[in-house]
């Protein structure tokens, strides 16, 4: 898809001071739902260009694209299929479909109370003090970012670990010091033939069975969507298999009964709260007006960032402690959906699509990269995501706010050489210089007043149909991922190299293949 018709508004902004842009936007509302607020006037827009992008958004059939996902047409053309994850919140229980993939949650919902409660324990008839959750990819940084974002409201009585890496030491590290007596392992696995997770299920079912023997059983607990490949793995009765739905992708999975075991140390209210902060979010991009959506102005932001203003990545600043690991959960949710390079009928874009998404922890990345962002010779539009995770010390959260509030204002502002000299006129000149921070750096803020579980799954739900949109505004299928299985086909290829049975194709791969085997030889 062109944009060739918004090319004349960056023109004309390109040049801009954002300063004065910034404070001509103030007149206009902000846009509020789900708990947040979205200030955007810190970016390279003005009223006309605002207008076209909405216009863009009429005629490119984002209208069309939201009816489509809520009424659970085929999104996935790729595959076949309609992108269910919005059901897992519970949303549309009277459409068939949406009600099946709904009360696949309401069953781990009602198994997490039982295993959290001691009701249900393992072979031995001891209660579960650990859960250790295997998966890789969206069947572990959704997890992973929800148990830490509310780690304050864990059970005492139970320890949650993760383990994703092919590394053995993942896993050993996962069981360490546990007691298998009291162990309950979640495997999550959509397809359940992913090589990394079925890796270190095999071996947490060994650590079991060395203790349990035959109980190791009732110590696992598997989700996927292929019930029959996972009861073949497990070959004994006693493993509980809960469903994934098929309609529902492992980047769009955090909702589901792959997120079991957050669910047992966080506890059903928890969870239910955060499905209901996604609900919230839903209705209001499902039944807002294209002008005054969050998720489709998200959305047209990125198509102007990336498509028409040409800067090629984003930084996401999470100013709370609950949302340390939100960068790394939306690296794969935005660069898996849509970094890609052609579209869904199977044509080369004509542009820029997802850029590099990457981001940290504030106030501790203004002691690394922020000086990059301020001085550096490259734009990057930055996202700053203010929701303190408590308030119980008013004064942290100004400081934390202030922080958030100043980052802001110098990227866009800057700070010429005549205020450096008027503020510190004894300068040496060559020091005065380094001290010029050039401005017109674009930025949004996402402002909540706390972070709590609805307003994280509010957030979660945002990105997710941002995201989407965004796509549809490329011209993508957000929903497959081929450019991650081409890797995962070659490792298999490579592996018989690696243990002697066959060369390698590539000259390259060979030589390092000899060197690995020597490695191993020597070590």
């Amino acid at each position: 898809m062109t944009f060739l018709h918004l090319n004349s508004h960056a023109d004309r902004l390109r040049g801009a001071e954002l300063k004065t842009l910034a404070r001509r936007r103030l007149a206009g509302p902000r846009l509020s739902a789900a708990g947040w607020t979205l200030d955007t006037s810190r970016q390279f827009l003005d009223a006309d260009a605002e207008r076209a992008l909405v216009a863009h958004a009429e005629s490119a059939g984002l209208t069309e694209a939201i009816a489509d996902l809520f009424n659970a047409s085929e999104v996935n053309v790729s595959e076949g299929r309609a992108a269910l994850h919005w059901a897992l919140r519970g949303n549309r229980a009277n459409m068939p479909a949406a009600a099946s993939v709904a009360q696949s949650v309401q069953v781990a919902l009602a198994l997490s109370g039982a295993l959290r409660s001691g009701e249900t324990t393992g072979a031995t008839g001891k209660a579960f003090r650990a859960v250790v959750h295997i998966g890789i990819g969206g069947s572990d940084f959704g997890p992973r970012l929800v148990a830490d974002a509310f780690a304050d409201g864990g059970a005492a009585a139970i320890e949650l670990r993760f383990c994703a890496n092919l590394d053995p030491l993942d896993l050993d590290l996962a069981l360490q010091g546990l007691d298998p007596e009291t162990t309950l392992v979640v495997g999550i696995s959509k397809s359940f033939g992913t090589e990394e997770t079925l890796f270190n299920l095999s071996r947490a079912r060994r650590w079991l069975q060395n203790s349990l023997g035959s109980g190791w059983a009732e110590h696992q607990v598997l989700v996927t969507a292929r019930p029959d490949r996972a009861r073949d793995w497990a070959s004994q009765e006693g493993v509980v298999i809960l469903d994934l739905p098929e309609t529902v992708g492992g980047r769009f999975s955090i909702w589901s009964a792959g997120s079991l075991a957050c669910m047992i140390w966080l506890g059903e209210d928890v969870f239910r709260a955060f499905l209901a902060g996604a609900a919230d979010m839903d209705a209001h991009v499902q039944h807002g007006a294209l002008s005054a959506n969050l998720a489709v102005r998200l959305a047209l932001l990125d198509v102007w960032n990336t498509s028409v203003m040409g800067f090629q990545a984003r930084a996401v600043l999470a100013y709370s402690r609950r949302l340390r690991m939100l960068p790394t959960y939306l690296q794969q949710l935005e660069m898996e959906s849509n970094g890609k390079s052609v579209t869904a009928s199977g044509d080369a874009v004509s542009g820029a699509t997802a850029p590099l998404l990457w981001g940290g922890e504030g106030t501790i990345g203004q002691h690394s990269y922020h000086q990059w962002l301020h001085q550096g010779t490259q734009i990057v539009p930055t996202e700053f995501i203010l929701a303190p995770g408590s308030r119980s010390d008013a004064e942290g959260v100004v400081g934390l706010s202030a922080h958030a509030l100043a980052q802001a204002e110098v990227l866009a502002n800057g700070r010429s050489l005549h205020d450096v000299q008027a503020s510190e006129p004894d300068l040496p000149p060559q020091i005065a210089a380094q001290k010029v921070h050039p401005g017109g750096r674009p930025s949004t803020l996402l402002l909540a007043e706390r972070l709590t579980p609805e307003r994280l799954g509010a957030l979660i739900a945002l990105y997710e149909h941002r995201t989407y949109l965004a796509g549809r505004l490329w011209g993508l299928n957000s929903f497959d991922q081929w450019g991650v299985e081409a890797g995962k086909s070659m490792a298999g290829l490579i592996k018989p190299a690696l243990r002697g049975d066959q060369p390698a194709d590539d000259a390259v791969t060979a030589d390092l293949v000899k060197l690995l085997r020597h490695q191993a030889v020597g070590g």
